[in-house]
């Protein structure tokens, strides 16, 4: 997460460009692939390191530091026919690849790998990449490693423009929390560390704060899942139209392990905690272990799947450590993407 909270405008800003991609030749003998490298000089853990490539006349190597610059570089690998493209740096830089390579590579995307330089590394932590992979390693996983098939949440605003692609979106008590977090990291907290400081701080002021307390209060939002358009239903604790905390993403395994959509699955799945009772800081561990319960439901707790749902919130809500402002949205899975991993 970035230490600036960035706005949909800036994003909007850079205009989806129609780019035919040269046809990628999966037949090519091992060594000659096409490969595109976009290597974040910012992200935490790189600063100018894990470039030691030799000499490799397939990979083509961008450093941006813009989103314009981003766009650029993957329309110089589109034209080139990349097979494969690596993303080093953390989960904002694969936000951006993703949102803006969705106009470039439309529905002929390389395999993709992702090497967790950042400061957070949600997507990393799911397809189970080793912390220290490298360049080198990833270069050789395209022949060797195995593929993952993920697919980021897909975000449109009513008024139409750019979708956004990431895979992690909270609101509410999650926004606060992502500031939280970049405190965290200001201390020296990072990854999962920083994800378990900032969690047990968001949760002990969303379960023991007073009403007035922000966390606890959450955000204006109604929530209507799809294809049906049916809203999500709300226990009646708390304010009807208000949530202290929404989450949403298609990733399977999160950060030290917790599973607050319950049980291991694919998909779309959604979080929506109307205002939390204290009486359930005694089972808090049980729900981020995955416990699920009716009696949960009727505490506020919603887990649900959906192929989509609409959300029209008072307050910005966060997609892999951004901030977009409130306003009307529709949230929706986004193309398979196969990941390469060892």
């Amino acid at each position: 997460m970035d230490r600036t909270i960035y706005d949909f405008p800036e994003t909007s800003q850079v205009k989806p460009r129609s780019v035919k991609p040269a046809a990628p030749n999966r037949t090519r003998d091992a060594g000659e692939e096409r490969i595109g490298i976009i290597y974040n000089p910012r992200s935490h853990r790189n600063r100018g390191q894990d470039l030691a490539l030799g000499e490799e006349r397939q990979v083509m190597v961008a450093a941006p530091e813009t989103r314009a610059q981003i766009d650029a570089a993957l329309t110089d690998f589109a034209r080139a026919g990349i097979d494969y493209l690596i993303v080093n740096g953390g989960d904002g830089t694969v936000r951006d690849v993703l949102t803006l390579g969705r106009a470039v590579f439309a529905d002929e995307w390389p395999a993709l790998a992702v090497l967790p330089k950042g400061k957070t590394n949600a997507l990393n932590v799911d397809l189970g990449a080793p912390d220290d992979w490298n360049l080198r390693a990833a270069i050789d996983a395209f022949r060797y490693g195995r593929r993952i098939v993920r697919r980021p949440l897909a975000i449109t605003a009513s008024g139409g423009g750019r979708t956004m692609h990431g895979f992690i979106l909270g609101a509410g008590a999650y926004t606060k929390g992502v500031r939280a977090g970049q405190d965290a990291h200001a201390l020296g907290f990072f990854n999962s560390l920083a994800v378990g400081v900032t969690a047990a701080w968001g949760l002990g002021q969303t379960l023991l704060g007073s009403a007035r307390n922000p966390w606890r209060r959450g955000v204006k939002i109604d929530i209507r899942t799809q294809p049906g358009g049916e809203p999500l239903p709300h226990s009646g604790i708390g304010e009807a139209d208000r949530r202290t905390l929404v989450l949403a993403t298609t990733l399977e395994r999160l950060p030290m392990g917790i599973k607050p959509f319950g049980a291991v699955r694919p998909g779309l799945k959604l979080l929506a905690w109307d205002r939390p009772r204290r009486r359930l800081s005694a089972v808090l561990p049980a729900i981020l272990a995955g416990w699920e319960s009716d009696w949960l439901t009727r505490m506020g707790l919603h887990r649900a799947d959906a192929e989509a749902f609409t959300m029209v919130l008072g307050d910005q809500f966060i997609l892999d450590g951004e901030a977009f402002p409130a306003g009307s949205y529709e949230v929706r899975a986004g193309p398979a993407l196969s990941f390469v991993v060892p």
